[in-house]
């Protein structure tokens, strides 16, 4: 839209044309040429429009499409539904499709904003070692989960599972078919419905306890093993696994985590457990960085009784955090970590390996907790020297935004193999 429009139709007019213009031939065309451009930069500003709210077209999945998926799941042994953000979306509350998920009793793998849809602890909420799990399934639900490159474009997927997809979108709910995956039955229509009514024709169905078993044992496994990870010591500073294990014995229950950086939030999704449904917001899946401000003010602004938390990589951070500015003069006082390594870690792990060198990923270890005190918040570095005080620390950074101001935790880490062979995007 041109800037001019900013402007109201007479005063660009004046500003145009002018009082002052001659009575010659040629500066009577060039005021009718000018005229008439700004009469075409108006051009039906001052009809009347309709401005009634577009009401969104959502498909809707059919009585006999539900039916038919019952029919697969009602005879599945391993059965396991992959739950994407798709299921957070209205029109159906998200509190209802827990609900239905746990009256249903299958296991379940959350992701993107799902994660937080079961709460902290839930008996189906399975958080490790998917890919075992794919591939022993029998059937697969994936509720707005899309086989693009967190599924490996559909490859993990076993060939004799039947395979139940529901998309709002064609694309996404086809992508990668049928070169590395076949669905038994797509379903263009809303996630959060179709969960709902399938959850409700199912009722009586009970999931194998075996089945459901094996799945927390190795969800217990692997998790002993990420602490055992978290106590081992890293090149220099924090180790990083061990840092957000107390960030997470310290978060609120009514918590929101907003998730904006590459290795550091990549690892904080396993570690932080969010408290509830619509809890979590990330950049999606193309890790679309600089959302971190952004998303936490309107987080806080809508629901200002939340403790609202941004999970920065220290790349990340510089992206949005002179929003601690906006966050401080609207008192909205959010809580920030961030995750310092003094690199683009994401990008370096494959870099170096490829190429051989660091160029472009290697940062400083800067101090980011004075930006928080600059802008009218609180600021705190965590490092090897303190490390002992860090529970200490993030409580009173809590302490500091209940009273008003926002705060960053500035936590200097160092590097461990917890994301080896990681896709760096």
């Amino acid at each position: 839209m041109p800037i001019d429009t900013l402007y109201t139709y007479q005063s660009l007019l004046s500003e145009f044309v002018g009082k002052k213009m001659g009575n010659g031939l040629i500066q009577k065309l060039l005021r009718w040429y000018l005229v008439n451009h700004v009469k075409a930069l108006f051009a039906g500003a001052f009809m009347k429009q309709d401005i009634t709210p577009i009401p969104p077209n959502i498909a809707m999945p059919s009585d006999s499409q539900i039916q038919s998926a019952v029919e697969i799941v009602s005879r599945a042994k391993k059965p396991l539904i992959l739950l994407g953000s798709q299921a957070t979306l209205p029109p159906v509350a998200a509190s209802d499709v827990k609900k239905s998920l746990e009256s249903l009793g299958i296991p379940c793998y959350l992701g993107g904003m799902s994660r937080g849809l079961l709460g902290r602890k839930s008996d189906i909420h399975m958080r490790q070692q998917r890919r075992q799990a794919v591939n022993e399934a029998d059937v697969v639900v994936l509720a707005g989960t899309v086989c693009d490159f967190r599924l490996n474009y559909g490859r993990i997927l076993n060939k004799k599972s039947k395979i139940i997809a529901v998309n709002r979108n064609p694309e996404l709910l086809y992508l990668n078919y049928p070169t590395f995956w076949s669905p038994a039955l797509a379903i263009e229509g809303d996630v959060a419905t179709f969960v709902v009514k399938l959850c409700d024709r199912l009722k009586g169905y009970n999931c194998s306890q075996d089945w459901l078993e094996t799945l927390r044992q190795r969800d217990a496994e692997k998790e002993k093993k990420n602490m055992e990870m978290a106590e081992q010591p890293t090149n220099q500073h924090i180790n990083p696994i061990k840092m957000l294990y107390k960030l997470e014995e310290c978060l609120d229950d009514n918590s929101i985590l907003v998730a904006d950086g590459g290795d550091f939030v990549g690892t904080a999704a396993y570690v932080l457990r969010p408290r509830g449904p619509l809890s979590w917001l990330d950049p999606g899946p193309f890790g679309t960085l600089g959302v971190g401000g952004g998303f936490a003010l309107g987080a806080k602004l809508c629901r200002p009784d939340a403790e609202v938390w941004i999970i920065y990589g220290d790349g990340s951070s510089a992206y949005s955090i002179a929003e601690f500015d906006t966050c401080y003069r609207h008192n909205a006082p959010v809580l920030a970590i961030i995750g310092n390594d003094a690199g683009w870690s994401q990008i370096r792990r494959e870099q170096v390996p490829l190429l051989g060198s660091s160029v472009a990923c290697d940062l400083l270890f800067s101090d980011y907790h004075t930006i928080a005190n600059g802008y009218g918040g609180v600021g705190f570095r965590i490092d090897s020297t303190n490390e002992d005080q860090a529970t200490t620390l993030i409580k009173k950074a809590q302490a500091a935004a209940k009273n008003g101001k926002p705060a960053v935790l500035n936590v200097l880490i160092g590097r461990t193999k917890f994301r080896e062979g990681s896709i760096s995007v």
